[in-house]
């Protein structure tokens, strides 16, 4: 099928579109979390160290913060794997879990804050060295071999030595559009390693700091493309 110009263009700008909304959960998360926590702070960028600096943080630990969203149930993803790998300072990690209750409507049913120590966060990482992530990650961008060569060779790295040895899941994302190496969190993991004593069921009214959070927000289940 052939698209004219302008159509295809449109056809873009619908598919970015939908991605951003079926991602909004997160969004609105983060949002909410800065206006009744951190003063309305507003982000530089998308490519800043973190999504809430320290500076932001005058009353919960003056650390980073890092704010995420999860379905109930799943992993937490956490980002660019070299990123969260080179973080070696205490930070406050923030995940909601929602659940959905009707084709729109997503509902929050369990939130958690807790400070992370540069040791735990090491714990997570096993064995795994920079080195190591940089060999893997040559691996996930050599373009001359194919996606699905690509593929094949970043799983079977992966079930090797030191990789294995990690707690935290890496997630080599290898389409036609990209080719990069993000890592998650699974969720007994999270509530395992990071919050021990926290409840990990659905909560009536789950709270961030003794407020709660508002119940229900407009978001629709997100579709994968087969590729994902």
């Amino acid at each position: 099928m052939k698209f004219t110009l302008p159509l295809f263009i449109l056809l873009i700008a619908a598919s970015a579109t939908l991605a951003r909304e079926v991602q909004s959960h997160g969004l609105i998360f983060e949002k909410w979390l800065r206006d009744t926590f951190f003063g309305g702070y507003q982000p530089k960028g998308y490519t800043q160290k973190w999504d809430i600096p320290a500076s932001a943080n005058l009353n919960h630990g003056r650390i980073p913060v890092n704010p995420k969203a999860a379905k109930h149930g799943t992993p937490v993803g956490l980002g660019d794997a070299m990123r969260q790998f080179e973080i070696a300072e205490p930070f406050l990690l923030i995940v909601g879990f929602w659940e959905q209750v009707t084709p729109k409507q997503k509902r929050w049913v369990n939130v958690q804050a807790v400070r992370v120590e540069p040791e735990q966060w090491r714990k997570l990482w096993g064995q795994i060295s920079r080195a190591d992530l940089e060999r893997l990650i040559a691996v996930i961008k050599d373009k001359s071999v194919s996606i699905e060569e690509t593929r094949a060779q970043a799983k079977l790295l992966k079930a090797q030595p030191p990789f294995d040895s990690a707690i935290i899941e890496l997630n080599p994302k290898i389409d036609s559009s990209q080719r990069r190496l993000q890592c998650s969190l699974s969720f007994d993991a999270f509530f395992d390693q990071l919050a021990p004593k926290a409840a990990r069921g659905k909560l009536e009214k789950p709270e961030v700091f003794g407020v709660t959070l508002p119940a229900d927000f407009t978001s629709a289940p997100r579709v994968l493309k087969p590729e994902e």
